[in-house]
């Protein structure tokens, strides 16, 4: 049996790409600050995701978090079971610009982990 790494399953190149993959805009994370308060940002990938996250309002950080937004349109849309629960495992008490950059350090991570999977089999 092939030993983990850092506690993550291996996964093949064609879920990797589907995970990677671009949504149409009906299917794309609507960034918002309250209910009703949309920024007019959105992201169609988990690397657009990933880049509009470095500069959306704080606000739509902490309120899209709190609700567990980030964490569904992942697991449901994006089809990645593993950095959802990943999402949704940091704490709730970290707020603000601590908040961002946890989020931030799992997509990117996970990103450059999909990444490596598609290069490495083709």
């Amino acid at each position: 049996m092939p030993a983990k790494k850092r506690g993550r399953s291996r996964i093949n190149p064609e879920l990797a790409s589907r995970i990677l993959r671009t949504v149409p805009v009906t299917e794309a994370f609507h960034f918002s600050t309250d209910i009703g308060q949309y920024t007019g940002e959105f992201a169609t990938s988990l690397t657009d995701f990933f880049e509009k996250s470095k500069k959306i309002a704080l606000k739509s950080i902490e309120f899209h978090f709190k609700r567990g937004d980030f964490e569904r349109w992942i697991r449901e849309t994006i089809g990645d079971e593993n950095l959802a629960n990943r999402i949704s495992a940091i704490d709730g008490s970290i707020k603000g610009e601590n908040l961002r950059k946890t989020i931030q350090r799992r997509v990117k991570r996970r990103l450059n982990y999909l990444k490596s999977t598609i290069r490495t089999e083709t």
